[in-house]
């Protein structure tokens, strides 16, 4: 192919115009292929381009509504979910007394499943009304941080770790849109245990006097799943992981965050 375009790129003589058929042919041929090789080369770009924002690709489902950005993959196998469940069973030290409950509307209640909270050194969150320390990561926890940095090139200094005994145990509607969470991050949930429902409500659709009639999104966080809740998702939309009675095996949930260090400038 380089052959052809440094021959037609030289000049012509007068000969050069009194081409014979094959050689006529054989150029139309040429530009076929030339053509036939760009458009593979366009889709081959087209395929990179999509897993572009990823670091290191895997299978990727993308979820989308008016304001919804989500992307869903299994991050690990069932064997790896499995060893990664029991290890996270033995390391993670659950909060108690205060720690253990929220504030709603001015009301305390005590939380409906169990939380803890890891990170980088010096991090606080506040979630519910109640300031939270991190615990130093456990090397469960930094192995499972740098698998989600990997696949997503994104980096995270904090994790909300939510225990689940059973389908009883749930979590209410809520959005992760706190000050002190950088926005240009996405939130980073892995679910290890029982699979469970997931469902995104707008804020538009919700309450006695409804807005707009915008349906909900409900997916199903599978034993070793990564869901990325990009921006904008947090601003519309309302998530919540409802209780499901039939459900009777334990779940353990992961949000990887990044706490912006320059919250208090």
């Amino acid at each position: 192919m380089e052959k052809f375009v440094v021959r037609v790129q030289k000049k012509r003589s007068c000969t050069d115009d009194a081409r014979s058929p094959q050689k006529k042919l054989k150029l139309e041929s040429d530009e076929r292929m030339k053509h036939e090789e760009e458009e593979e080369l366009e889709e081959e770009d087209d395929e990179h381009a999509a897993f572009a924002e990823f670091s290191d690709p895997v299978p990727w489902r993308k979820i989308e509504a008016e304001g919804l950005d989500c992307d869903y993959a299994l991050l690990f196998s069932k064997k790896e979910a499995d060893e990664l469940f029991k290890q996270l069973e033995e390391e993670v030290e659950y909060s108690t007394g205060e720690q253990a409950r929220v504030q709603v509307f001015g009301k305390v209640y005590d939380i409906p499943r169990k939380l803890a909270t890891y990170g980088d050194a010096g991090l606080t969150y506040t979630y519910s009304g109640v300031t939270r320390s991190a615990c130093p990561w456990t090397p469960t926890l930094e192995h499972i941080r740098d698998a989600v940095t990997k696949t997503t090139g994104q980096t995270f200094n904090f994790v909300l770790v939510n225990r689940y005994k059973d389908g009883q145990d749930h979590m209410g509607e809520h959005r992760d849109d706190e000050k002190e969470l950088d926005p240009l991050c996405p939130i980073a949930s892995v679910s290890l245990g029982a699979a469970r429902d997931f469902i995104f409500r707008h804020r538009d659709a919700r309450g006695k006097q409804v807005r707009r009639q915008i349906e909900p999104v409900k997916l199903e966080l599978a034993h070793g799943s990564l869901l990325l809740m990009n921006s904008p998702t947090n601003t519309f939309w309302y998530h919540s992981l409802p209780v499901r009675k039939k459900v009777s095996q334990p779940r353990i949930n992961l949000t990887f965050r990044r706490i912006r260090l320059d919250r208090k400038k």
